[in-house]
C-alpha cells in the first residue's frame, strides 16, 4: 500500500474533527472519552496543546512537572480548555495546520490525529471515514514500538488480520476485524474490542 503524505493528512482530518464538534451543545462535550478519565472536551484540549509542543519546550515542561508526563498532559489540558466549550473548540481550530510536535516521528502525530479523534467521535455516535492508508501506516509505525503505549507488548503472540484491507501481523490466536478497531486495540482501547472477532480477542481483553 502506498504511503500518503502525514501532514496534509493531519490537518484534513483535525478540520473534519473540528467541523464535527461545531454544532455539539455544551452538555455532550462532558462525555466521557476513550482515553480513561478524559472527557471529549480534555482530549481535544489535549490535541491542541501537543500541536504546540516542541522538542525544546518538551523537556522543560516534562522537567516542570516532575518528569510525569500525566502531570504534564493535565496541565496542558486545564490551560487549554478555556472557560467555554466554544474556546475549547476555537483554540483546536487554530492548530490545525501545526506541524510541531513532541520529538519523534511525523508519523507519531498521525497516530495521535486518528486515534484521539476517534476517541471523541466513538462515544458521541459519530461515524467517519478515516483514510485507510493512514490508518495501515500507523498500525505499522505503532506495531513494533513499546514506547508509551506499549502496543508491541500488548500484540504480542497473536495474529492480527484486517477485515476491509490487506493488512496482517504476527502469529497466534486469531484477532480479526476492519483496521480502525484494530488499530483502536492494539493501542489500548477496549471499547473497539466489540467490533473484533477471533480466539485472540479475549486474551487482548485481558491486557493493559
Amino acid at each position: 500500500m502506498a504511503k500518503i503524505d502525514i501532514w496534509p493528512t493531519v490537518q484534513a482530518e483535525r478540520t473534519s474533527l473540528a467541523a464535527d464538534l461545531s454544532g455539539l451543545s455544551d452538555e455532550r462535550w462532558d462525555t466521557p472519552s476513550l482515553c480513561d478519565a478524559w472527557t471529549v472536551r480534555d482530549v481535544l484540549a489535549h490535541m491542541t496543546a501537543t500541536a504546540k509542543i516542541t522538542p525544546a519546550s518538551f523537556f522543560p515542561k516534562l522537567m516542570g512537572s516532575g518528569f510525569r508526563l500525566t502531570r504534564l498532559q493535565a496541565r496542558d489540558i486545564a490551560a487549554e480548555r478555556g472557560a467555554t466549550p466554544g474556546d475549547t473548540l476555537r483554540g483546536f481550530e487554530g492548530i490545525v495546520a501545526s506541524r510541531k510536535g513532541p520529538p519523534g516521528p511525523p508519523l507519531t502525530m498521525m497516530g495521535e490525529t486518528l486515534l484521539h479523534a476517534e476517541d471523541i467521535r466513538r462515544p458521541l455516535g459519530i461515524s467517519h471515514q478515516y483514510p485507510t492508508e493512514s490508518l495501515v501506516q500507523v498500525a505499522d509505525f505503532f506495531k513494533g514500538s513499546n514506547l508509551i503505549i506499549g502496543t508491541k507488548r500488548r500484540i504480542a503472540g497473536l495474529s492480527l488480520q484486517a477485515t476491509d484491507t490487506a493488512w496482517s501481523h504476527g502469529s497466534g490466536p486469531e484477532v480479526s476485524g476492519p483496521m480502525l478497531p484494530l488499530l483502536q486495540a492494539m493501542t489500548g482501547r477496549k471499547a473497539a474490542l466489540v467490533d473484533l472477532q477471533g480466539a485472540g480477542v479475549d486474551i487482548l481483553r485481558r491486557r493493559r
